[in-house]
Order: C-alpha cells, then structure tokens, then sequence
C-alpha cells in the first residue's frame, strides 16, 4: 500500500481498509479491496463510492495475466463503472523478467484501447480513460506519474485500489 508517499509493506489485503494517501500534490481516500477471489465478492459494495479504479497488477507473476485479463475485462463491462477512470498499474518492474509495458497490455488486452497518457480531453466524448503505467512500489517508482494522469479525469477523492 501506499501512505503519503512512504512503502508500507504488508500481507495481501484480507478485509477491504481505508486511508487517505498523499502523493505529491494529490491527496484522495483509497479503498484496497484485495485481489484474492473472496475479496472479488465485495468490489461491487465500493461501486456507488468510487470516482476512479486503480488496478494493480503483478507484471512478474505472467501465469496470472489471464485471470487478471478475465477480472479487469469484468470491471470494465460493469455497467456501474461505465463513466469512472481506469488506471492499470504493472507493478514489480524492479525484477528481472517482469513483463514490460507491451506485453501487459497485450496480455491485458489493452492494446489500442488506452486513451493516452498525456491531458487528453475527453469531456465532449463518451469515451472512458484508460490507461497503463508500469511502476515498482519498492523502488516507488511510475506510479506517481499514473496517479497524476487520473487526477485529470476525477474531481472529487474516493478511489479503489485493487
């Protein structure tokens, strides 16, 4: 988890939490529902409370791109989450052989389908932000650039980290 730009280690989440987070300027309240399949269970109890979705994903654990496809491709169809932001972040880049920013997104099934990462307005379109970022919570690295590049598209500060 991120906290005010500091690494928190920690087990893998077990029961959704709550915290305010700073990174740079950017300050909002996250919610770290977990990834594990009984956590999967509750993420539709966040929808109503969210602006923004922040989807980490291990980029060194390649058996589980699939599942992570299957997940993501769910979130993304939701009805409920038809209008909110999607960051991708590829986590683990700081180890050898983690995959990069194209084969995630190959994975991922986001080729073609991200928004770009730079201001890109969307407000007269109906298309959703998307978009992926590769970054290493240990060496606290690229994310920032990921959460500054959803901090165009959401206005007030309720966001879900899974």
């Amino acid at each position: 988890m991120l906290k005010d730009e500091r690494l928190v280690q920690h087990q893998p989440t077990q029961y959704p939490t709550s915290e305010e987070l700073s990174i740079g300027k950017i300050k909002f309240k996250a919610f770290d529902l977990g990834g594990h399949q009984i956590a999967r269970r509750v993420w539709k109890d966040y929808y109503a409370k969210v602006d923004a979705v922040v989807y980490l994903v291990d980029a060194y654990d390649k058996e589980r791109f699939a599942e992570s496809k299957k997940e993501l491709d769910a979130l993304l169809s939701d009805e409920a989450l038809a209008n909110v932001p999607f960051l991708v972040l590829g986590n683990k880049i700081d180890i050898p052989y983690a995959a990069s920013e194209d084969e995630l997104r190959y994975h991922l099934g986001l080729t073609n389908f991200t928004t770009g990462k730079g201001k890109v307005n969307l407000a007269d379109s109906n298309v959703r932000p998307l978009e992926a970022f590769m970054c290493s919570i240990l060496r606290k690295m690229g994310y920032g650039d990921g959460f500054k590049w959803l901090s165009q598209y959401y206005t007030s500060n309720r966001l879900v980290v899974s």
